[in-house]
C-alpha cells in the first residue's frame, strides 16, 4: 500500500464511522419510543424528526463548502485563510441558526400542512419539534467544525464528536424517558442535549490540537466582501443541489404509496439499500475532498491526478463488494428491517434493482468529492440537475407502464447522468480551478 492510499484510508476510515453513527440517533429515539405503550410515539418521531431533518439537510452545504475552501487554504499554507474560513462559515452558521429559530412556528405548520399527520400524532409530534428545533444552532455549527476538520485532513475528530453524542443521546434519554419519568419530552430533550454536548466537545478538541493557529486570526479578512461573496455562491450551488436531491429522493421514498401500502414500504426499505452503501461511499468522497483540495490549494497538478486516479480505485473496489454483498446477503439484511411478509415478498420482486446501487451511486459520489474539493460547486449543480431532469422526465415516460420499477429505473437513471455529466466537465476542475486556485 502506498502513501496515497494510505493518506486516503486515513481521511476515509474515520468518515465512514462517523457516517455509519448518523441513523443511530434516529434509531435510539425510535427504540426508546417503541416501548412507550402507543404507536403514536412512533408516529410522532417520525413526523417530528422529519420536520428537523429537512431543515438540516437544507443546510448541510455549510459542512461541504467548509471542507472545500478549508483544503484548499491549507494546502497553500496559508493559516489565516484556514482560520478566517472557520469563523466565516460560524457566523453564516448562526445567522442561519437564528432565522431558523424565528421561523419555528412557520416552518412548522407549513410542513405539517405537507405531512398531514392525525391530531394525535400531530400534537405529540408537535411537542417532539419544539424542543428538537432548539438543537440547531449546535447542529449547523456542527457542520461547519466538520467540514474544517476534514479540510485540515483530520476526519479522527468528526468521529471522536460523533461516538460522543450517540453515547450520550442513548444515556441520557434513557435517564430522561425510564427515571424521571418523561415521554416524548424526555426523547427529543436527549437529543438536544447530545447536540450540544458534541459541540463541546469539538470546540475542546479545536482548542486542544488547533490553538497555535490563534496568532493567525485577522478579522479584517473574516468579513471581507469578496470572501463573503464568495461564500454565499459556493453555499447556494451546493443548496440548490442538495433541493435537486431531496426532491428526487422524496418522490422515490414516497411514490410507492400510488401503487398501494406495501409498495411504499418496500421503497422505504430498499432506499435504506441505498443509504447504507452511501455512508461509505461518503467515507470515500471525504477523503476527495481533503485531499483533491489540499492537492490545488498547493498547485500540484501531480498529486491531483493521482489522487483521483487512487480515489477511484478505492471507489471501485467498494463498488464491488457492495455487490457482492447485497447479492449473498441482501436477503438477511431486508429481514433485519423488518419481519412482515407481504413487505419481504415484494421486496423480492424489486430486489434486483438493489445489485446496481454500488455501480451506479459511486462514479457521483466520488466526482462530488472532488467536485467540492474544488469548489467546482457550479459543475456539481449542473451534474445534479442534468439527473433530475432525466429523472422526472423518465418517471412520466415509463412509470405509468412499469409502475414501481420505473421508480427504480428512473432513480438509477439519474445516478448514471450525474456521473456522467461530472466526467464529462472533469477537465475543467483543474483548468477553471486548479490553475489560478480558487482559494478565498
Amino acid at each position: 500500500m502506498n502513501l496515497r492510499d494510505k493518506q486516503i484510508l486515513h481521511i476515509a476510515l474515520p468518515s465512514i464511522v462517523s457516517n455509519i453513527t448518523v441513523p443511530l440517533l434516529g434509531l435510539v429515539d425510535v427504540a426508546i419510543t417503541g416501548h412507550l405503550g402507543s404507536p403514536v410515539y412512533l408516529g410522532a418521531i417520525a413526523v417530528g424528526g422529519m420536520l428537523t431533518n429537512i431543515i438540516c439537510w437544507f443546510f448541510a452545504f455549510l459542512r461541504m463548502g467548509t471542507s472545500g475552501m478549508t483544503s484548499q487554504a491549507f494546502g497553500a499554507r496559508d493559516f489565516a485563510e484556514v482560520v478566517s474560513v472557520l469563523l466565516r462559515s460560524m457566523l453564516v452558521a448562526l445567522g442561519i441558526a437564528c432565522i431558523a429559530l424565528c421561523l419555528q412556528v412557520p416552518m412548522r405548520e407549513g410542513l405539517f400542512s405537507i405531512v398531514s399527520p392525525s391530531a394525535e400524532v400531530r400534537d405529540v409530534a408537535c411537542t417532539y419539534y419544539n424542543i428538537c428545533i432548539w438543537g440547531i444552532p449546535a447542529t449547523l455549527t456542527l457542520y461547519v467544525l466538520t467540514g474544517w476538520f476534514v479540510g485540515m485532513q483530520n476526519s479522527k475528530t468528526p468521529m471522536v464528536v460523533a461516538v460522543v453524542q450517540n453515547v450520550v443521546n442513548i444515556v441520557v434519554s434513557f435517564a430522561l424517558v425510564y427515571w424521571c419519568g418523561m415521554k416524548i419530552e424526555g426523547v427529543a430533550l436527549g437529543t438536544v442535549i447530545a447536540q450540544y454536548v458534541g459541540l463541546g466537545v469539538a470546540f475542546a478538541l479545536l482548542f486542544c490540537y488547533y490553538s497555535r493557529l490563534r496568532r493567525y486570526l485577522r478579522w479584517g479578512l473574516v468579513l471581507t466582501r469578496g470572501a463573503m461573496m464568495r461564500l454565499f455562491q459556493l453555499n447556494r450551488d451546493i443548496f440548490l443541489r442538495t433541493c435537486c436531491l431531496i426532491l428526487v429522493q422524496s418522490v422515490v421514498a414516497s411514490v410507492g404509496a400510488r401503487f398501494g401500502d406495501t409498495e411504499l414500504a418496500v421503497n422505504a426499505i430498499l432506499i435504506q439499500f441505498v443509504a447504507f452503501c452511501g455512508y461509505f461511499m461518503d467515507g470515500i468522497a471525504f477523503a476527495a475532498e481533503a485531499m483533491v483540495g489540499k492537492a490545488i490549494g498547493a498547485r500540484s497538478r501531480v498529486v491531483y491526478d493521482d489522487t483521483i486516479k487512487h480515489i477511484f480505485r478505492w471507489g471501485w473496489a467498494l463498488a464491488a463488494v457492495f455487490t457482492v454483498t447485497y447479492l449473498c446477503v441482501g436477503e438477511q439484511f431486508l429481514c433485519m428491517l423488518t419481519d412482515e411478509e407481504v413487505v419481504i415478498e415484494g421486496i423480492h420482486v424489486y430486489q434486483h434493482w438493489t445489485l446496481l446501487f454500488p455501480i451506479c451511486g459511486m462514479v457521483p459520489f466520488i466526482w462530488d468529492g472532488v467536485y467540492i474539493g474544488a469548489v467546482a460547486t457550479r459543475g456539481m449543480l449542473i451534474a445534479t440537475a442534468s439527473g433530475m431532469v432525466v429523472f422526472f422526465l423518465l418517471y412520466w415516460l415509463i412509470v405509468p407502464s412499469l409502475a414501481n420499477h420505473g421508480v427504480w429505473i428512473a432513480f438509477l437513471a439519474y445516478l448514471v447522468t450525474r456521473g456522467v455529466s461530472q466526467t464529462i466537465m472533469r477537465k475543467r476542475v483543474w483548468v477553471e480551478y486548479g490553475k489560478e486556485g480558487a482559494v478565498c
